[in-house]
């Protein structure tokens, strides 16, 4: 997006500013504070924030968590302090999630009811990886499961009349799926210590969409054009 791209190049900016004030004697601004790692978790996660196709709820995580890491290396906060935080704070996240999923995913949830689950190909890998290739293949409903493996799934060169459905589930596994150009993707994703990227393109003049529902337990999918 362009927004993250003009806040990468502010920071870019900042930094070239400060190394070349501190190259030239005019300031002695240090950057490598206590702590200075945690920026690489922090920056990150909040540029984030503004990218749609990125996980928000991950994002706040994110950042919630390197913000405790600099405020406990800056000795502002205590590992005794954080460690008495830990409950309330995977509550709060448990309810965040729900809020946010309630408030933002209610479209993907309405066009899932007409999901058919008697009409839908399974997909399922554990342990292993599976290529799978849908040239010139009807796609209605599918349902990926993946356990400690990965499916790479290309839908480009796929039939798709009208809308189509995919569930996916990602358990310590990593998937991706590959969609055409004349689609538009809808997603609702649900991630614990893992999450979706959704790098496509919607159009307003593509006809079709894919509504994808997304569950990952320490891993990740990836939606890509």
């Amino acid at each position: 997006m362009k927004i993250n791209r003009i806040l990468w190049g502010i920071v870019l900016i900042l930094l070239g500013v400060i190394i070349g004030m501190n190259s030239l004697g005019i300031a002695e601004i240090d950057i490598f504070f206590k702590g200075w790692w945690t920026l690489f978790i922090i920056i990150p996660n909040f540029i984030g924030l503004f990218n749609k196709r990125e996980s928000l709820t991950g994002n706040i995580i994110g950042l919630i968590i390197g913000i405790t890491l600099l405020l406990v290396s800056l000795e502002i906060m205590s590992w005794n302090l954080v460690s008495s935080l830990i409950i309330p704070f995977i509550l709060i996240i448990i309810g965040l999630k729900m809020v946010l999923n309630s408030t933002f995913n209610n479209q993907v949830s309405e066009k899932f009811k007409n999901f058919n689950k008697n009409n839908v190909e399974e997909i399922a890998v554990s342990f292993n990886e599976k290529r799978i290739n849908k040239d010139d293949e009807k796609i209605t409903s599918l349902a990926l499961d993946a356990v400690f493996g990965s499916i790479n799934l290309d839908l480009r060169k796929a039939e798709i009349d009208k809308d189509c459905f995919i569930k996916c589930s990602n358990i310590f596994a990593g998937s991706k799926i590959l969609v055409p150009k004349d689609v538009n993707v809808k997603l609702k994703s649900t991630g614990i210590f893992g999450g979706t990227s959704n790098k496509k393109d919607n159009n307003k003049n593509n006809k079709k969409t894919i509504y994808i529902e997304s569950f990952c337990l320490f891993g990740g999918l990836e939606i890509n054009e």
